[in-house]
């Protein structure tokens, strides 16, 4: 068997297409014919209908056509012994199941299975020629992967009518990950990074951070579907799910932190305004209570006689002094605030500050959280990788 090319392996129908030339031989006692010294040595048929061929079938084939092109792909040589050497070139789409928990860093195995269709072990057995019984076109090249190895076995099945004869070859194939790094892994790591430039904005800057957020929702929830769209739907979860999942989450976790902050900061003001107000009023209510006080002593001496008189008769007199100095006002002037006060008084107040907090809180949180998740989910898959090599 030889393996021209490998056209296309589909990963949502679970199916790969191959062009190979196959051969088969066998020896028929019937067809002995005497070489002539030597100087026959093969004849050649091109109709397979002429002589009894085995009835081998391609057991996991979903596809599959002959070459016609210009002439039919297929010869027969018989051969003085009786040995018949068969050979075609055909085209194939075979069924492949996957087990894609891994994917994209997941490597599958695809078998051609070739079998009896009647006959049973009594009558036909298939076996692998000996040396090197399958040959791969040299620089066989795959979109997005690589043809690793492959191995020849054999597969023999038993039905209540007997044991049937099966060869088989698996093929392992391993995916190209730099495809997926691009085209997946990289813009999901840029869309989270993005969503954490709103940590950076203005707690006030609400239609920005508003805007961003949902932007990167949405973005994100457009490419998650759009790689499940290429995809089989599977009952486990696979690599991809858990990536997607993980930043899908931290999008949506940087929006709700926006909705933390604003519901903190308005909160926050809120709580301002009625300190502010409890002490205006209590300023008030100071102020009431000293000119009720003014008012009752004026209210006591009202009942008094007196006559205007000048308060100094006469300079010298030590009396009158001492009523000079009952009477005098004394004017301080305002206390300048401290230079500590003046520089503390422009950061903002407890209850205000809780709103940035959260948004620092969340620019150290976010990032170190974030590069844990990869340290845990490279150094799990690529080690799953490894154990999961069934050859």
């Amino acid at each position: 068997m030889f393996l021209r090319s490998i056209s296309k392996i589909d990963d949502y129908k679970m199916e790969y297409s191959v062009q190979l030339t196959f051969r088969e031989q066998w020896t028929d006692e019937r067809l002995k014919f005497d070489d002539i010294q030597g100087r026959l040595k093969y004849l050649t048929l091109t109709e397979a209908n002429r002589v009894w061929m085995p009835d081998l079938f391609f057991s996991n084939e979903k596809e599959g056509h002959f070459h016609n092109i210009i002439m039919p792909n297929v010869y027969i040589r018989i051969f003085p012994n009786g040995s018949v050497l068969y050979s075609i070139r055909i085209s194939l789409t075979l069924a492949c199941p996957m087990n894609l928990k891994l994917y994209p860093l997941d490597r599958q195995i695809c078998s051609l299975r070739m079998a009896s269709y009647g006959w049973t072990t009594n009558d036909l057995v298939f076996l692998w020629k000996e040396g090197d019984p399958v040959q791969v076109v040299k620089n066989l090249h795959l979109p997005r992967f690589t043809l690793e190895k492959f191995l020849t076995d054999y597969c023999n099945s038993k039905t209540n009518t007997g044991e049937y004869s099966c060869l088989k070859v698996d093929l392992l194939f391993k995916r190209e990950f730099s495809y997926y790094l691009i085209q997946i892994y990289i813009p999901c790591c840029m869309l989270v990074i993005v969503s954490w430039v709103s940590f950076w904005l203005d707690q006030g800057a609400v239609p920005a951070r508003v805007s961003l957020g949902v932007t990167t929702l949405l973005t994100m929830a457009t490419q998650t579907s759009g790689i499940n769209a290429s995809l089989p739907p599977v009952s486990y979860t696979k690599a991809i799910d858990v990536w997607t999942g993980v930043c899908l989450t931290f999008v949506f976790g940087a929006l709700l932190e926006f909705a933390l902050v604003n519901y903190a900061s308005r909160s926050g003001l809120n709580k301002a305004n009625m300190h502010k107000e409890n002490m205006k009023k209590k300023r008030r209510d100071l102020e009431q209570a000293s000119l009720d006080a003014a008012s009752d002593l004026l209210d006591t001496d009202s009942n008094a006689t007196f006559a205007m008189k000048p308060l100094v008769r006469h300079p010298g007199d030590p009396l009158a002094l001492e009523k000079l100095r009952q009477c005098e006002v004394h004017m301080q002037p305002p206390k300048r605030p401290s230079c500590c006060k003046t520089w503390l008084s422009k950061f903002p107040t407890r209850q205000c500050s809780r709103s940035k907090r959260i948004d620092v809180i969340s620019r150290i949180t976010f990032p170190l959280v974030f590069a844990l998740f990869n340290l845990v989910y490279w150094s799990t898959y690529l080690f799953r990788e490894e154990d999961d090599e069934t050859f």
